[in-house]
């Protein structure tokens, strides 16, 4: 066993105290040692039950027969640190993340690990620390939020509540209608109840084989995601016994089985920037571009708020992520012989999956969208590409050509928007918001929501070098790369410059002529640095572009 690195033989002696000072027994100490690493924490509501979680694996690791070790992961939730510096710390925290398990994982030797994540940048943080350790690995997550219900019985969400705000700027609600929201919006412990960030990368665990059904569906406050918290305890034991590693697991034909998917869920965009950084960890290539390639033959079957009216519980209650996996082998789209951590191939998992309700997973042969849920475009303001959730983007918005106006913050926009100061047909270009830039890369949930909930969603784009929450809806266009601190040509803009968006086209255009933008670039001065001390100026110098998935180099 790896752990024997720490408790056997008369060398290991002194390691092995420490052991009995922990008050674990002889026979405690003979079995696979199982880091649980876990999330808990007081202040992210997704986390807030994951003590229960924790408590459910350990049972499951000992009734398996294993010694269960519980360790810590931080993480940051991105709706509290919206919207005020706080969430220039939110993607940063993949990186400590990932970072900080490594170290724990390797100092004291687990021979297996249960990682127990729940919200954004958690999960795909846990998934790069286990592609680096690679012993053997399986995840449970605390599961979604249930969604909430207004006193007229319709169904709501996180992103509601922050449009709810948009639109009391706007004058169609009052104060009062606001709190309604409130007290609402968020009625359980869990991840939020949208196909967000943290739900889609909880759902592309499972796609890619790293969780058992369910770990992306079975919402956080039902019995059943306790039960599935024993089972992934037990799995484990069975995972050290037959040496089934990440690198078994997460294989190039596994990570591009989580693209497909992840293009018929209608994911967050946040997507596009995980599974490259759980990709290079596990030492596979996947490029922005395969994103295109991918979603112009995997139908969007599902639209899950933001793009819709429906809710995790109801993808639960359809049959969950094998049921979508399922309706995609009608295409042919899947590699169905790659090897999960039920120890079986995907093929043999989604076997008996079904379909249990076609309003809410759509046939393959009858799609919201005949492509996925995201989209690459490429033009001169994003030569290595830009990203947009086109699930979320209403039909008129599809091609859409305006007038930039043009902010250097998220803060300035933000109040222009609320100000009353941008119109119908504007192109709002939020810049140096990105990885370097942000530094951080902030989501843009409080605009987008101000644009939605003002009722201009229909008629304004949003442009940024920053990135989106996956509450985010509408024309916002993001991760444009280069981005503006590193030269790219969305510093050039100008206010009142046109910019055509093509989203069926997958194109973006500033219309300035060439040799405009080169008199503008020999003119542009890099801005000074937002912060210049501590982890996020550290994080600046070695952060690469979003289109590389923004990881460190």
């Amino acid at each position: 066993m790896k752990s024997d690195q720490i408790k056997k033989g008369v060398d290991r002696a002194a390691n092995r105290s420490l052991l009995y000072a922990l008050g674990l027994t002889e026979e405690e100490q003979k079995r696979p040692i199982i880091g649980v690493v876990s999330s808990y924490n007081e202040i992210v509501p997704g986390h807030m039950n994951l003590d229960k979680i924790a408590d459910a694996v350990k049972a499951g690791v000992r009734a398996a027969g294993g010694t269960p070790i519980l360790v810590p992961a931080i993480a940051v939730c991105d709706g509290i640190a919206m919207g005020h510096v706080g969430m220039k710390y939110s993607l940063v925290t993949r990186d400590l993340i990932a970072d900080s398990t490594e170290a724990l994982a390797i100092a004291h030797q687990f021979d297996g690990l249960v990682m127990i994540p729940n919200c954004d940048k958690n999960v795909p943080g846990l998934l790069m620390a286990a592609a680096r350790i690679n012993v053997p690995t399986i995840f449970c997550s605390g599961g979604p939020m249930l969604a909430g219900r207004l006193p007229d019985g319709r169904r709501t969400c996180l992103s509601h509540m922050f449009e709810a705000v948009g639109a009391y700027h706007a004058g169609t609600m009052d104060e009062e209608d606001v709190q309604t929201y409130v007290e609402k919006a968020c009625p359980s412990c869990g991840s939020c109840s949208g196909m967000y960030t943290a739900n889609s990368m909880n759902c592309l665990t499972e796609a890619i084989g790293m969780a058992l059904p369910g770990n992306g569906t079975i919402p956080a406050p039902l019995s059943a995601r306790i039960r599935l918290a024993k089972a992934t305890g037990m799995q484990i034991m069975k995972l050290v016994e037959e040496d089934i590693k990440p690198s078994d697991i997460m294989t190039e034909a596994a990570f591009h089985n989580a693209e497909t998917v992840d293009m018929a869920l209608g994911c967050s965009t946040n997507t596009m920037l995980h599974l490259p950084a759980i990709a290079h960890e596990a030492h596979v290539d996947i490029s922005f571009d395969m994103a295109n390639e991918i979603s112009s033959k995997t139908p969007n079957l599902c639209h899950l708020a933001p793009a819709g009216d429906t809710f995790m519980e109801d993808l639960e209650d359809a049959g969950g992520v094998y049921a979508v996996m399922k309706e995609l082998t009608k295409g042919d789209l899947l590699d169905l012989s790659v090897m999960t951590v039920t120890t079986k191939t995907m093929g043999e998992n989604i076997e008996h999956a079904e379909n249990l309700n076609p309003e809410i997973i759509r046939p393959f042969e009858d799609p919201f969208m005949k492509t996925g849920g995201i989209a690459v475009l490429k033009g001169n303001l994003a030569p290595d590409g830009c990203v947009v959730k086109q699930a979320a983007v209403k039909e008129s918005m599809m091609q859409h050509e305006g007038p930039a106006r043009v902010f250097d913050s998220e803060d300035d926009a933000i109040e222009a928007i609320l100000g009353g100061k941008i119109v119908a047909g504007d192109v709002v270009v939020i810049r140096y918001e990105g990885p370097k830039g942000g530094p951080g890369m902030r989501e843009m949930l409080n605009p987008t929501s101000a644009i939605a909930g003002m009722g201009l969603d229909e008629s304004v784009a949003l442009i940024t070098d920053g990135r989106f929450s996956g509450a985010t809806r509408g024309a916002s266009i993001g991760h444009v790369s280069p981005e503006a601190a590193s030269g790219g040509n969305i510093g050039l803009v100008e206010e009142g410059d046109i910019i055509a968006i093509d989203i069926i086209n997958k194109t973006i255009e500033l219309k300035v002529s060439d040799e405009e933008l080169a008199a503008r670039r020999a003119a542009w001065v890099c801005p000074e640095p937002k912060i210049k001390t501590g982890y996020l100026a550290r994080y600046a110098k070695l952060v690469s572009s979003a289109d590389k998935g923004a990881i460190l180099e």
